[in-house]
Parts: structure tokens; sequence; C-alpha cells
């Protein structure tokens, strides 16, 4: 008999362990009819040593059997043994505490007796679906981070995350924005929805909201008729047409003005729009991927962003984190790290066989900058640092942080008239500076609030009072 009711084709073998004969008896009848194969265990160590033998899909075991084989001492056994066999647990009333410690142990879920069997079916079939979603983000994420591939690197949990979120909505033709800071990678996760999605064979079109003046923005999105305007010699199809059955992505979206955001908003409602100039409707099927580094929530209530075209593209989010949130102890799930290596692999000097290597005292360094550009910053950083080594042991002298941009450089100078043409208030641009001086002193000081204070010029109380505004740990 087929599992057809768990979503796979593939009959699902599931061993259920209760001191209780007439509940094995009543899962196996239920069970089987909901088209599982089912094997009964009447204690934990029979449930051991048949998990030992053939290890089932999944185990569904009482934690109040008698003790030295209850549920709890069958999970921690399995544990210490490395099987890692999908647990449901079932618990009587007022032994929540088990419930928890099981969780805590790694089982799925529990299930309360006197328990509802439509219940427990619906808790089955959610681990089932789960695992499936599980196995589709590690093939996507293997896919998307394989050797020689330019995509995303991601090991840390919040990647995972990301890939969970790709993996479930990419063969959608849901709208998605993606919000994160500037350089952490939003473009690139919006060509890997691309590359996960049932329109993969289709256009990638990318449109840079933020470079391109309002007067132009219009022409670029949606396309012109010849004489439209003075320079408008020829009939141009916009962005919107060339991304037909493809995916367009619209950068920094936040930058938009008002008066493109409503016309924006037309053609998500109805799929059609105009030419400029024109008065034809043209029908697109388009996914619409948007990203900024501006919080959107606060652009609407600032009236810097409508509302209705939020919520329009607010159907799925995406929250990429930055760098510095990607950091772990554990190696292998050190995005940094694992980043690094990348750009080591991809940056080879003079064409060498080989990357270069970088010594721990590198990585160190590495690990304690807070990384305001992002990944784009790190791979600058490893290329320049690959250019100065000569290809050999990348030391921490090779590792060299340029200023920041709100300070004192001439290159500062552009970034803060960049800032203000933008529209970026001056409290806003202070906060910033604000914000990277007393990171930059707590590194320099080693986290030494009253070394920090001093490098700073202030008093503790001040330190400490701006530091809680603008959310520093010190």
């Amino acid at each position: 008999m087929t599992a057809t009711t768990n979503g796979s084709a593939e009959t699902k073998r599931i061993l259920a362990a209760d001191d209780d004969p007439t509940i094995v008896g009543m899962l196996e009848s239920f069970l089987t009819g909901e088209g599982y194969a089912f094997e009964p265990a009447r204690s934990g160590d029979e449930a051991l040593t048949k998990v030992r033998a053939n290890p089932p899909d999944l185990l569904l075991i009482d934690v109040n059997m008698p003790p030295g084989s209850n549920g709890i001492e069958v999970i921690k056994k399995l544990k210490d043994e490395k099987k890692d066999i999908p647990t449901i647990v079932f618990t009587a009333a007022g032994t929540s505490q088990m419930a928890i410690e099981a969780i805590q142990l790694g089982a799925y879920d529990y299930v309360a007796k006197p328990f509802d069997l439509e219940e427990l079916s619906v808790t089955i079939k959610n681990l089932f679906a789960h695992q499936d979603l599980m196995r589709e983000v590690h093939e996507l994420r293997d896919q998307l981070t394989s050797p020689g591939s330019d995509g995303m690197v991601g090991r840390h949990p919040k990647m995972l995350d990301v890939f969970k979120t790709i993996a479930r909505i990419a063969r959608s033709d849901a709208t998605v924005l993606v919000m994160g800071e500037t350089g952490s990678g939003k473009t690139m996760l919006a060509e890997q929805i691309h590359r996960a999605s049932n329109r993969r064979g289709g256009p990638f079109v990318t449109v840079a909201c933020a470079t391109l003046p309002e007067t132009l923005l219009e022409s670029e999105l949606f396309g012109h008729e010849k004489g439209a305007f003075t320079s408008a010699i020829a009939q141009r199809k916009g962005r919107f047409e060339m991304a037909h059955k493809g995916t367009i992505f619209l950068d920094e979206i936040g930058e938009m003005s008002l008066a493109t955001q409503r016309k924006l908003l037309r053609v998500l409602q109805d799929r059609e729009f105009e030419r400029v100039g024109g008065s034809i409707p043209i029908r697109i099927d388009t996914r619409v991927v948007a990203a900024t580094n501006k919080w959107l929530p606060d652009e609407v209530a600032k009236g810097n962003f409508r509302e209705d075209l939020y919520y329009r593209l607010n159907v799925v989010t995406i929250e990429m984190p930055p760098l510095r949130d990607r950091h772990h102890p554990d190696p292998n799930l050190d995005d940094l790290r694992n980043l690094t290596l990348r750009f080591l692999e991809k940056h080879r000097y003079n064409n060498a066989p080989t990357p270069s290597r970088i010594s721990e005292e590198a990585l160190e360094k590495l690990i304690h900058h807070d990384f305001p550009g992002n990944v784009r910053e790190l791979e600058n950083l490893i290329e320049r640092a690959v250019i100065m080594s000569q290809g050999d042991m990348i030391t921490p002298d090779h590792i060299v942080f340029s200023h920041s941009p709100v300070m004192g450089s001439a290159a500062g100078a552009v970034d803060i008239e960049t800032a203000v043409r933008r529209g970026q208030s001056l409290p806003d641009l202070v906060s910033s500076v604000e914000r990277r001086a007393i990171q930059f002193a707590l590194r320099e000081s080693g986290k030494d609030k009253g070394l920090t204070a001093r490098m700073l010029g202030i008093s503790d109380a001040v330190l400490e009072s701006t530091a809680k505004r603008l959310d520093i740990t010190v």
C-alpha cells in the first residue's frame, strides 16, 4: 500500500512503542488505514532493538513506560548512538515537563493522551512534510553553493532559514521583497530565487532604481513610443517587457519616487501598462522581486513610500542577514570563514593554479571587524590581500580596513553628499557617524567601556545612553 497521504509515493514505516496493547492495536488499525507500514513495540527496550536493526521513518513512543525503557531514556540512547530517528512522543496529562525534555533532546513534537487520532495524523503529516522541505532546502543549498558555482555561500543557521524560504516560494509566482543592508547579497539572493523557479529558462532583468533619475526610470521600466519625448527617436521596450516569462529585479526600490510607485502599483495589480507616450495596454507575465536597504514600514510612516504598494510587494519578505550576524563558533557554520575561502578561490594571484592561504591570525582580525559593507566589503578586502601578499600566505598585515566612509576622507565626503542627495536626514546621518565611531572605539579598546569613553572624549554615562539609543551593546 502506498502512503499517498503524506505527500510521497514511498510507503513510510512507523514504529510505535507503548506498554498498553490497546493503544498499540488502535494505532496499528488507524495508521495502516492511513497508508503507513506499521510495526509495534511493547517496551522501550523492544523499540531500541528494532530501531537498531532497521531504523523506521518515524518513531512514536510513550514517555511514561516503566523506568529503564521509557521514551526519554530511549531518545537519550539513540542520541548517544548518533541515530537521528524522527520521533513523536506520547504524554499523559500532567507530564508536560517530560514532553519538553523530549523535544529538547530532539523529538519533533508530542501528543497528549488521550489523543485525538486525527490530530496525530496531522502531526505525522507535518513531520514528513517538514522532512521533505528540509531535504529540498539542503539540495538547493548544495546546488547554489557547490564548488565552481557563483551562488550564495551559506552554512549559518540564519542563511539556512533564507534557503528554506527560497525552497518554499521559488516555484510560485509570488512577489518577493528582500530587505537587507547594502552589500549583504540581495542581488545574488534574487538571482537564486530566479534560478530555483519555474521561470529559470526565461530572462532575469535587473533595474537599479537608485542610479536612474525619475525622468529616465519610467522609460526604463515601461519603455516608450517614438516621439514620446525629444530623444525618443525610436520605439523602445522597457525592462518589464524584456522580463516577460522571467523575473524582474527592482533593486533599491525604496529610492523610487511616489509618482513612479503609483505606476508600478498598477502593474502589480493589473499586470499591464502603457509605454511612455503610448495608449495601447501591454500585458506581461513577469515575476517581481524587489529589494531595499531601507526599512519600508518606516518609509511608509514618513510618507516616502506608498502603503498600498508596500503591501503589494510584501507578499513574501526575506530579510538578508548582515555579515556580522553570520559568524558562528563552529567553523563549518561560520559564513565569514566560508566566504573568505570562496573569495580566495575566486581572486587568485596572476592566475595561480592554487588559491592563496590565510593565517588564523588574519582570520581572527576579520572576525573582529563589524563589516559595515558586508559581503561586498569582505570580497574587496580579500582581493586586495591576495595582491598585497603576492599570492602567498595572507597575514594580519595584509588585512587593511578602509576608513569609515563618513569620517574625514575625500571618499567619505562624496558618500555624505550622495546620502544628502538621496534625502537622508541630518539626524540619521549623525546617528550613522555615532554608531561607527562607537563600534570602532569598542574594537580598538577591546570592548573596555571606560577606555572607549575616554577615546571618544565622553563620560561613561553618555556612552551608555548613546549606545542604548543606537542599540549597541557596551
